[in-house]
């Protein structure tokens, strides 16, 4: 008699938007029930009735619970306070409906409002959460720090954000230097993100173009991009910027005419719905971010065969680029360093060659069947444990 296929339910708030959260649990939830054959249900609590932005397999069953937790953002804190708890125990009421019924081998969080009560859920399923960003910026309060009420608040959910995380079975970060940040945890595992693709064909470096994709955001650094550009256009002839990517440009599109830089070389676009053709047609890729939970774009930007320079902020480029073998990276925030080193992948052909062949064999460790063979092992090891 052939075993039963491992059951699997994810908890996650939506998979309708272009984040990087859901874009690496569908390519998961994808490539397990595909090629592993596992029983995947999703939870969702946002979103109902909007398409999902990535692809889900047929095979995939979806529940929303339509609780839209979303209306939060815009209330202050003490109203928020009215509207959550309702909607919080009905979740939790729903949730654990749904895990009784289904009975699954793994419950895994995505570290939203169910990590406080899955534990207590009786469906005998091994619960495990995973984390796509680092510690430091999972939840920071640090715009409320003045604030004595949010200061008791945030000291609060921190202990009890901890209590829970020990309770887990398995706790995955993306990083070795995530996991070395919760020394309170004896329960953390590394497993990275997977490359979204792997391409047929990598980039001639042929073209003069520098590309960048990232939300139009503060933790993406646009800003310092842009004055490292500055310097970049002052010191290079040809060469052009374009960068591609959600949110609004308007403050950007100010700092290039404050910085003075020439619009014909330096372009910020939307977001594209074939990003891999735009790699190709680049020959060097930029990351400016300020934090990284782990560097997607890097991934890609690598597998698509160009040559990437990026700030060296905690904690991802780090685990993906070796400086100065299949990448460059330089010191977090240094303007001069970010344009010092585009300038020497622009100036030096072969030495952007060279990072873009290493860059195309050292990616190939984040190619989707080796990250689901760590996947597998996880959870086939802790149903036998």
């Amino acid at each position: 008699m052939a075993p039963q296929p491992l059951k699997i339910v994810y908890i996650t708030p939506s998979i309708h938007t272009a984040d990087g959260a859901a874009r690496v649990l569908t390519m998961k939830a994808n490539y397990f029930v595909e090629h592993f054959g596992y029983d995947i249900t999703i939870l969702l609590t946002e979103g109902k009735g909007l398409p999902f932005f990535y692809h889900v397999s047929d095979k995939i069953k979806i529940i929303n619970y339509d609780l839209n937790f979303e209306q939060l953002w815009n209330c202050p804190f003490w109203k928020k306070f009215f509207i959550y708890i309702p909607k919080q125990i009905k979740y939790r009421r729903l949730v654990r409906k749904e895990l009784m019924r289904i009975r699954p081998d793994i419950t895994m969080s995505l570290l939203r409002r169910e990590i406080n009560f899955l534990n207590e859920i009786p469906d005998g399923s091994k619960k495990m959460g995973e984390i796509h960003v680092h510690r430091d910026n999972y939840r920071n309060f640090k715009d409320e720090k003045n604030n004595f009420v949010m200061n008791l608040f945030a000291k609060f959910w921190s202990k009890q954000l901890l209590n829970n995380l020990k309770k887990l079975d398995r706790f995955v970060v993306l990083t070795d230097k995530d996991r070395e940040l919760w020394t309170e945890l004896d329960n953390v595992v590394t497993i990275p993100n997977p490359s979204p693709f792997m391409p047929s064909a990598v980039s001639p470096l042929t073209e003069k173009r520098v590309i960048a994709v990232a939300r139009y955001s503060h933790e993406k650094g646009i800003d310092l991009l842009l004055e490292a550009w500055a310097q970049v256009e002052k010191r290079t002839k040809d060469w052009r910027l374009e960068v591609f990517g959600d949110g609004d440009t308007t403050a950007f599109n100010a700092l290039i005419d404050k910085l003075g830089i020439d619009r014909r070389r330096c372009q910020l676009k939307g977001r594209t719905t074939d990003i891999e053709q735009e790699y190709l047609k680049s020959s060097i890729a930029v990351c400016s971010s300020r934090f990284e939970g782990f560097g997607m774009v890097i991934i890609e930007a690598m597998a698509c065969g160009l040559a990437v320079a990026s700030f060296d902020c905690p904690w991802g480029p780090r685990s993906i680029i070796k400086d100065g073998e299949d990448g460059l990276l330089v010191e977090n925030g240094n303007v001069e360093e970010l344009a010092d080193a585009l300038v020497t992948l622009i100036q030096d052909s072969a030495k952007r060659e060279s990072i873009a062949k290493y860059a195309i064999q050292n990616v190939k460790r984040f190619q989707m069947e080796k990250i689901a063979e760590q996947w597998r092992q996880l959870f086939e090891g802790a149903i036998r444990s």
